[in-house]
């Protein structure tokens, strides 16, 4: 195969794209990858991998980075338990939450909670969000940023 990329290709990427702007605006919602990959008439396997192909990681992987950076978001606004964002944010368990949360952000939710965090309030917002995204532990040995 050549380097051109082919109409097939060019589908699934719009596909690919879509499910991942999904995902970012119901991130609150219950979504699996059986109903993401319905919606843009793909099965589960190959959603799964055109996604991790596409962007690096696996669709739920992507998820929960959007919903732990929306729930550290609300955990520096401070208002609201660990439980409440856990519930806000879309995740069923608080064990779980708190786990994910802890192996993207390197502290359990109370803890991030406890901090202060007034340096990243007055800055930007744009600047904000790049500052705090979560990264995985395992990638932040890696040489550069992932760029997608």
């Amino acid at each position: 195969m050549t380097g051109r990329v082919s109409a097939e290709q060019l589908k699934d990427l719009a596909r690919l794209r879509r499910v991942r702007d999904r995902i970012d605006r119901e991130y609150a919602q219950p979504l699996d990858v059986e109903a993401l990959a319905r919606g843009v008439n793909m099965s589960a396997g190959h959603l799964s991998r055109q996604f991790r192909l596409a962007y690096g990681e696996s669709p739920y992987a992507y998820l929960m980075t959007r919903r732990i950076e929306r729930a550290m978001a609300l955990l520096r606004r401070g208002d609201l338990t660990v439980t409440e964002v856990c519930f806000t944010v879309g995740c069923g368990s608080l064990g779980t939450f708190s786990t994910r949360f802890t192996e993207l952000v390197g502290v359990p939710p109370s803890t991030y909670r406890r901090q202060a965090h007034t340096g990243a309030a007055e800055l930007p917002g744009c600047v904000s969000r790049q500052v705090t995204r979560p990264i995985r532990i395992r990638e932040a040995s890696t040489d550069g940023p992932r760029l997608a």
